[in-house]
């Protein structure tokens, strides 16, 4: 059976050149980079090189990055770090309701030592509520973290104007910019963001490394105690996954234009199928196409449940992922596709479709027609 993977917003499988990259890392070059002789400093080079190539993907000197083990550890030292560092200011803190859930977990953990978080709306696109957030804007508010792009609808948030606002009043700002990365060009020179979290397995990198972005002179109390990463991220270096991410980042900056289009042309390609095969009333596109990044494509089909859906297309050699989870063997709607307050039948009814590396036109044309047969079968 010949296999479709349509799951890239989860994961991505490494590219070749990453991969041969890293090789040489995980045999004969296995030093500690902290170390002086030469075994220490045949590795240090390399991952400092790396360092540069994430940094350029995102128009940023590379002091500036530090390298964790991934997007969820960098949202909570992201978050933690900066609340902690500023606590003496005040302890508010502003969320939108469909942050990661690195991001919940860590304003979570902060109300236990008296921080208080506001969790911010979004409208039935997954748009945050400007209004809102403003208006919640308090004396002692010392941070506010919106996602870039949502991991589950792929909605992009106006993020230039949420760090204008929050820059006018002196506050620091953190995106979570995982899905962001892959798709988007990113110009943190032109951006007024202070924090950025990003992700190697994202960008068909190895897994178990990530970077965060942390502006010069933004009050940061590291989690880990450690002298690497300039003291900012303690624990020797995954100097593996650190390569890796470079080659990752270098290759992604040279095809971003042409990902982009190519993504966008699988969703089109994508939907146009399923106008034809099931007319344009019979299913519902998550979010407005202009306000979303081309690489994801949420869509429900009514009457067709996510599990149902998910399954079917498994069989048949297809991977998508579900906008709703499978808990405790009982079909609930996810967090995210809660907080859009859509109907039932849509809400039930939603998958993840995620275009990336190694995607080909046929495969975009035969996923799509097996969906539109699936719905089909199962509305009969």
């Amino acid at each position: 059976m010949n296999r479709i993977y349509l799951d890239h917003a989860a994961t991505t499988p490494v590219h070749p050149q990453v991969f041969e990259k890293i090789k040489p890392f995980l045999q004969e070059k296995f030093g500690n980079p902290s170390s002086i002789h030469t075994f220490g400093q045949t590795v240090k080079l390399p991952l400092e090189d790396a360092r540069v190539y994430v940094a350029r993907a995102l128009n940023v000197h590379q002091s500036r990055i530090v390298f964790t083990s991934g997007g969820t550890e960098s949202d909570i030292q992201a978050i933690i770090g900066v609340a902690l560092a500023n606590q003496e200011k005040g302890k508010h803190i502003i969320i939108s309701e469909i942050e990661h859930s690195a991001v919940i977990e860590a304003t979570k953990w902060l109300r236990d030592f008296g921080f208080e978080i506001t969790a911010i709306p979004v409208n039935r696109n997954g748009i945050v509520n400007m209004e809102q957030l403003q208006a919640s804007i308090r004396k002692d508010t010392i941070l506010i973290s919106v996602m870039y792009v949502n991991n589950e609808i792929g909605t992009i948030q106006p993020i230039k104007q949420i760090g204008e606002m929050a820059r006018e009043q002196g506050i620091i700002f953190h995106t979570d910019a995982v899905q962001a990365l892959p798709i988007l060009n990113i110009d943190l020179d032109q951006l007024p963001v202070d924090l950025m979290t990003i992700s190697s397995h994202k960008i068909n990198g190895p897994k178990g490394v990530g970077a965060l972005y942390i502006r010069e002179h933004v009050p940061f109390k590291p989690l880990f105690g450690g002298s690497q990463e300039r003291s900012r991220r303690g624990g020797t270096e995954n100097v593996p996954g650190i390569v890796g991410f470079g080659e990752a980042a270098k290759i992604l900056k040279a095809n971003l234009k042409e990902k982009q289009e190519h993504t966008k042309h699988f969703r089109e390609k994508m939907i146009s199928i399923w106008k034809q095969e099931l007319g344009k009333e019979s299913f519902v596109i998550i979010g407005d196409l202009d306000q979303v990044v081309p690489s994801i494509l949420n869509v429900s089909f009514p009457g067709v449940e996510t599990q149902s859906m998910i399954m079917n297309l498994d069989m048949k050699g297809i991977a998508v992922s579900g906008g709703s989870a499978c808990a405790s063997g009982a079909l609930t709607v996810s967090r995210v596709i809660q907080a859009l307050h859509l109907e039932e039948k849509i809400s039930r009814s939603v998958i993840r479709i995620s275009f990336g590396y190694g995607n080909t036109e046929d495969e975009i044309i035969q996923a799509a027609t097996v969906i539109a047969n699936i719905v089909k079968q199962k509305r009969k």
